[in-house]
């Protein structure tokens, strides 16, 4: 099995947003999205997409989304970011997402060779924009990253942690967060994360490895609209 990821597809959702306002590169996205996507993809593999997925403004609206990326190879594992609207209950979702589409709010996915897990995020106390509004929303997705990295540690016996998530974990300048301490504490080997458009964008989140765990961008413009190969699972295999 092959893992993959990408995130922030932003499609339509009948709102009528082309993503192309932001840059010639985005012209077409979802049809270089889909079409990199059969190319690299197999049945047996699996690709993360850490939110930004739907313009839509409600669940019914998103669904015909969910249900394109359903009928592409492979198996899908979302999760939310900032601005999935759409979202709905747990419950609510699971019982219309097609067969081959999970979703991540609080728990965890057992995907085999590995267990995956996440949380939203949100901005981080090291950036100088933060405010004590987001300081309320920080400490929420602290506690909801705690919940999924627990439920993964009741399926892992010993297989290792993936996690995902929509705002990156640590800006480039490597300072700890709550959310570092949280995947470094639980023994996460590998945390991929959207959110940032724009070359200069790119690089505000940190990308490589801090005190055992991989950050990877993977919003889908920083990775040239193409599913990001994280690692490739064999007898034995572990995240690279």
């Amino acid at each position: 099995m092959k893992l993959f990821a990408i995130a922030d597809l932003h499609m339509d959702g009948g709102a009528g947003k082309p993503m192309d306002v932001f840059g010639p590169n985005w012209a077409g996205h979802c049809e270089r999205i889909f079409g990199a996507w059969q190319s690299c993809v197999l049945e047996e593999d699996t690709v993360l997409i850490p939110g930004d997925i739907s313009w839509a403004m409600h669940f019914f609206e998103a669904l015909p989304d969910i249900e394109a990326i359903g009928e592409l190879p492979g198996r899908k594992v979302l999760l939310k970011g900032n601005h999935d609207f759409w979202w709905s209950s747990p419950t609510r979702m699971r019982a219309a997402l097609p067969e081959s589409v999970s979703i991540i709010q609080n728990d965890a996915a057992d995907l085999g060779p590995v267990i995956v897990c996440g949380s939203r995020g949100w901005i981080l106390p090291t950036d100088e924009a933060f405010s004590a509004d987001d300081r309320r929303i920080y400490e929420r997705e602290l506690k909801r990253l705690e919940l999924s990295l627990n439920a993964a540690d009741r399926l892992a016996d010993g297989r290792p942690v993936a996690a995902m998530m929509h705002f990156p974990p640590m800006l480039s300048d490597g300072k700890p967060t709550g959310f570092t301490e949280l995947l470094e504490k639980h023994g996460v080997s590998l945390c991929a994360y959207g959110h940032l458009h724009g070359a200069q964008a790119w690089n505000v989140g940190f990308k490589g490895v801090s005190n055992g765990v991989r950050y990877e961008l993977c919003s889908a413009d920083s990775i040239g609209f193409k599913p990001l190969l994280l690692t490739e699972f064999g007898e034995g295999g572990s995240i690279l």
